[in-house]
């Protein structure tokens, strides 16, 4: 059997898709990779809700599965939006690397000031740690956002650790902790989509790691049931069943959160249902600062 995997361009993207090809050679499998550009790649300088949120890194992968030009790709469970295309499935998801945000800095701690990170998430949760410091939209890969680091852009940027673990980057800094900086839902989590054909998906399903798909569906159910999408500062982070989700306002100055232990998708749509409702007028403000409807 020969399978045609897709992936982003980025170095971490296709760090990430030469796991996958590794892992399928190794069952046997024939592959091959294919480089496609995304609008969220195309697009760096603006905000990633200006431009469609999670799925513009995505949209075009999936597109070229349900074509037929590849038969697999390789994702950042994060990016993937909830609202899924017909025919296109997860086929497996690896087992998860570090979940946690990584506080990237040279010097001392003291001296950060400045920090840059695009997503409201990490914005909104640095404020509420200190309200003091200065956050500034970045985007861009690691490499370029490292680079503007070191540049003196800023004093210190916020990053996914798994991100420069699978990279074998060593930069100073420290971990944030996941208690008090929820990470995103799936963060840390690799996916492999596919086409819904039988012969693909039980061939990708052998790569698949049953506790963390467990873990990274409970996510994706709250993240489902809150919505908000990348717009609204949210954290959901469950591991072995054990939920930490919340809500926050853009300026980080107000949250809501709950913590439980989810057993069943039906407690995961409860506990969702519950984050949303306890939350919903800080998402409604969110949407109305970023000038979006609701």
């Amino acid at each position: 059997m020969s399978l045609k995997i897709g992936t982003r361009g980025s170095k971490l993207a296709l760090v990430q898709t030469e796991r996958v090809c590794r892992a399928l050679t190794e069952m046997g499998i024939e592959v091959e990779t294919a480089v496609i550009k995304t609008k969220g790649d195309a697009e760096t300088s603006v905000p990633l809700h200006e431009i469609g949120g999670q799925g513009v890194f995505v949209r075009a992968l999936d597109e070229a599965i349900i074509d037929g030009t590849i038969d697999v790709a390789v994702h950042s469970m994060k990016d993937i939006p909830a609202k899924r295309p017909r025919g296109v499935i997860t086929g497996a998801v690896l087992t998860r690397d570090s979940p946690a945000d990584f506080l990237a800095f040279e010097g001392d701690i003291g001296d950060v000031e400045v920090v840059g990170t695009a997503s409201t998430r990490r914005r909104a949760q640095i404020l509420r740690h200190d309200p003091d410091i200065e956050v500034r939209q970045l985007r861009g890969n690691v490499d370029t956002r490292i680079k503007k680091l070191r540049s003196g852009e800023f004093d210190a940027i916020v990053l996914a650790e798994a991100g420069l673990d699978r990279l074998g980057y060593r930069i100073g800094g420290q971990r944030l902790p996941t208690s008090n900086f929820v990470p995103s839902p799936n963060q840390g989590t690799i996916a492999v989509v596919c086409r819904n054909s039988p012969e693909i998906s039980d061939t990708i399903r052998r790569l698949d790691d049953p506790c963390t798909r467990m873990d990274a569906g409970i996510e994706r159910i709250v993240m489902e049931e809150v919505g908000g999408g990348c717009f609204t500062p949210q954290g959901i982070y469950c591991r072995n069943g054990h939920l930490i989700a919340e809500v926050l306002s853009l300026d980080g100055d107000r949250d809501v959160r709950i913590e439980e232990e989810i057993t069943t998708p039906s407690e995961a749509h409860a506990a969702g249902q519950r984050l949303r409702n306890e939350g919903i007028e800080l998402i409604k403000e969110a949407y109305r600062r970023l000038g979006l409807s609701s």
